[in-house]
């Protein structure tokens, strides 16, 4: 059927569709009068047929439909300049506003003189008040997420200053000993807290994040940095914050190490961290010029610091080594994409030399 040459059968046809739509529809001629509106107009705007009929869409119930914008984009869209389409209004009546997204269309029946536009109407308020509780509680969590965060720093703080007035007052230098190397560790778990906290929306960029772990390292624990510096180079590789989490954990334990070991008495040098990456291909490595590692402690027991560098490294699959620095000595921890982590491998079986400080007391 050519509707060109049945203007009459298409009309007929639309008036049947707007009234049989699920979608509250009106169908409006070139003075904006209703034409047809569905069932579901009627039911969604609690509207009676028989006033809608006939009517000037914005004399339709209160006049709420009389919205000046709504007007001008409605005569835009008849004129063809313009065709509405997502465009949302608030409808004020004498209940509680009502949200709508409008979508509007010029007919084409073959007929210039016969004018034909349909609007349709969709209710998004209970939507947009879901949208702004979602964001209203988002917000509400980062509030929560932020005084957290300062909780856990300033607890981490106090943790680390009672850990250093306990080292002053105890006499054994044993247990002297153990209470700073607490105390350095959670310093650095500060550090980590403080970075994770500052990217946690995103990617952490590493140079930066060990820089400043190592500022704070270096702060606790070099006391003279005109004889002992603390370095970091590296690409502009970025991590997710769980990896760079780990990653830090490791240089820290690293680090500590070798700033009680690397050198003893007034010996003086140099510790660097270094991290590259290319692909799913990266190494950290963290190597000084010290006294480096007698091969009698080559089979020294693993110490705590060992264990959990190997562990952190298990979990980023990675390989954990150690090698003379000539002087000095220098750890790498490396992720291939073609080798995998040995799953089954204990930590002592990974390289029995990083634990060589730890566990002799002097290299």
């Amino acid at each position: 059927m050519n509707r060109k040459t049945h203007p009459d059968v298409a009309r007929s046809l639309a008036f049947a569709i707007v009234s049989s739509s699920n979608a509250p529809a009106l169908l409006l001629d070139e003075d904006l009068t209703v034409i047809a509106a569905s069932t579901s107009f009627y039911r969604a705007f609690a509207l009676d047929p028989q006033n809608v009929a006939g009517q000037p869409l914005f004399k339709l119930g209160a006049g709420e439909w009389d919205v000046p914008q709504l007007r001008s984009l409605l005569g835009a869209t008849l004129s063809g300049q313009a065709r509405i389409e997502a465009y949302e209004m608030d409808l004020k009546g004498d209940a509680a506003p009502r949200r709508l997204v409008l979508n509007a269309q010029k007919l084409d029946y073959g007929d210039a003189e016969q004018v034909r536009l349909l609007l349709t109407i969709s209710d998004v308020t209970e939507a947009r008040i879901s949208e702004k509780l979602r964001d209203d509680l988002l917000h509400e969590k980062e509030i929560l997420l932020q005084e957290l965060q300062h909780r856990v720093a300033n607890s981490l703080q106090i943790i680390a200053s009672v850990l250093m007035q306990s080292a002053r007052r105890v006499q054994s230098e044993e247990t002297r000993t153990h209470l700073r190397d607490a105390h350095n560790r959670v310093m650095s778990i500060a550090t980590v807290q403080q970075q994770l906290a500052a990217s946690r929306l995103g990617d952490v960029e590493l140079r930066g994040y060990f820089t400043q772990l190592c500022k704070s390292l270096g702060a606790s624990m070099i006391h003279d940095h005109d004889r002992v510096s603390l370095d970091v180079t590296g690409d502009d590789s970025s991590v997710k914050a769980d990896v760079s989490v780990s990653l830090g954990l490791i240089v820290t334990e690293l680090v500590i190490n070798a700033l009680k070991h690397a050198f003893p008495g007034d010996r003086g040098g140099k510790i660097l961290v270094d991290y590259r990456s290319r692909g799913e291909d990266w190494k950290l490595s963290v190597s000084d010029d010290g006294v480096g590692t007698p091969e009698t402690l080559a089979v020294a027991k693993p110490g705590l610091g060992t264990s959990i560098v190997a562990a952190l490294a298990n979990q980023l699959d990675a390989t954990v080594g150690t090698e003379g620095g000539h002087p000095g000595t220098a750890v790498s921890i490396v992720h291939t994409a073609s080798t995998s982590y040995r799953k089954g491998a204990l930590p002592g079986d990974i390289n029995s030399k990083t634990d060589r400080r730890e566990s002799s007391g002097a290299r």
